[in-house]
């Protein structure tokens, strides 16, 4: 399917069927201009010998009784002097020849005043066109018939008629390639809208699902109804998927919370250490379940919100400190040490704030989570022509895991597999940094042991 569609090029077929219409143009253009140009040579002909053997047939008189003729030096002269051609004639009176060339043939049909005759044919091993003309002359009281014959070779209409088709060919070329030229530029012109609708399309985000609103030619807008009506069904289906799996993080999380209740509540009361040891892999497993619950309503959250972004004015330092605020209870129950350095200055910033606190919180929360007891996490937000917000502990690090992965769904580091999490802190940080314009980014700590996350976003 993907070779027909790459082979399939509109642009091409439209190309190609201009250049074959402007082909047939060029090639009737010379063809037309060839027969007019021979018929008007022919023509021009013609007239030149009709003008001659009439010049002859006047010049014709009766004397003492006898047909006589005194050869006008014009009637030649204006056939030889258009070419280098040949010319031939024969004055014929009551059927023997006058004067002239005896061996010129007699007109295929005789000619009746006042119409010449025409006719070509091969005369001394060439090819001549000749004419012929009629008169009525008086001698001794009789009417006596003259038939004047002058031909031309036609060495000068083959010039003339292969120099023109010469000029018709290449004005026939010329034609043709400025008229691909043409169809080139109509068939970019042509398919630009199209091009400038596939350009916008790909300039939106992975989560841009909204109708395309351009103005367009008529032709293209039942692909665009077409277009608008899948993305509004897929916006929808999307919007059932995420509601369904939020709703069931949602029920999830409720009974996990009681059973972990009561695990910890039997916990105290069994006293066989395989038991208790039993009963605390049970508490593990819900903690883990109760985790993913939680950071999968995240996510659907995030994913919602960043396809409608809500934004308005914020302060990241205000947001961060207050992240520290809500996590601190979360870091003392480790004795971990929040160091938290925001600046007096401000940070202002435009963007959803919901999203923004849900982002530091997943980073944040990791950091605790992967940091031992009594150690010390570093925040810091500061303003070096982007806003970066660092959260750095000294914690297990990431090994040898390949740091680019780290932000994929359900993806952890290869040394954390002992700890309790679902691998999508990251991921919901990394959505929230794309939606807002930014990135996440993932380093070991350049001041010792540990992880280095940073939330990186544009200085409106």
């Amino acid at each position: 399917m993907k070779a027909l569609f790459t082979n399939s090029s509109i642009r091409r077929r439209l190309v190609f069927q201009l250049s074959v219409i402007a082909a047939i143009l060029s090639l009737t253009f010379y063809l037309i201009v060839r027969v007019v140009a021979e018929q008007a040579a022919t023509d021009t002909q013609d007239n030149i010998l009709a003008a001659s053997a009439t010049s002859i047939a006047d010049a014709l008189y009766s004397e003492r009784g006898t047909v006589n003729l005194e050869l006008p030096y014009s009637a030649l002269s204006m056939l030889g002097s258009i070419s280098q051609d040949r010319v031939f004639y024969r004055v014929i009176v009551d059927g023997e020849t006058l004067t002239g060339y005896t061996d010129l043939p007699d007109p295929a049909s005789f000619p009746t005043p006042p119409n010449p005759a025409f006719s070509t044919f091969d005369y001394r091993g060439e090819e001549v066109r000749s004419v012929a003309v009629a008169r009525s002359v008086s001698s001794a009281g009789q009417t006596v018939n003259a038939t004047i014959i002058v031909a031309q070779t036609r060495l000068s209409l083959a010039v003339i008629s292969s120099s023109i088709s010469t000029t018709a060919a290449i004005v026939g070329v010329g034609f043709f390639i400025f008229s691909t030229t043409l169809s080139l530029l109509a068939a970019q012109s042509a398919l630009s809208p199209l091009s400038r609708m596939t350009q916008s399309i790909k300039r939106r985000g992975p989560h841009d699902l909204s109708p395309v609103k351009a103005k367009l030619p008529s032709e293209l807008v039942p692909l665009v109804a077409a277009l608008n009506n899948f993305m509004s069904r897929l916006r929808a289906s999307l919007a059932q998927s995420e509601d369904f799996v939020a709703e069931a993080a949602h029920r999830v999380r409720t009974p996990l919370a009681i059973v972990r209740t009561q695990a910890e509540v039997a916990l105290r009361r069994l006293e066989k250490p395989e038991d208790r040891r039993a009963l605390r892999q049970m508490i593990r497993a819900v903690d883990e379940s109760s985790r993913s619950a939680g950071q999968l309503l995240d996510h659907a959250m995030v994913t919602f919100r960043t396809d409608h972004l809500l934004t308005s004015k914020v302060d990241l330092g205000d947001i961060t400190h207050d992240t520290c605020e809500h996590l601190s209870p979360t870091a003392g129950l480790k004795d971990i040490n929040l160091i938290v350095n925001i600046p007096n200055d401000r940070f202002p910033f435009v963007g959803d704030p919901i999203l923004l606190q849900n982002a530091l919180r997943n980073i944040l929360d990791n950091a605790i989570k992967y940091s031992p007891p009594d150690s010390d996490i570093h925040i810091a937000v500061q303003n070096d022509g982007h806003y970066k917000i660092s959260f750095s502990d000294q914690g297990r690090g990431f090994g040898d895991t390949n740091l680019n992965s780290l932000t994929k769904r359900f993806s952890r580091g290869a040394n954390v597999s002992d700890i309790v999490g679902s691998g999508l802190g990251l991921t919901i940080a990394d959505e929230v940094a794309r939606a807002h314009k930014g990135r996440v980014n993932i380093r070991a700590n350049m001041e010792g042991p540990g992880a280095c996350v940073s939330l990186i976003l544009p200085v409106v």
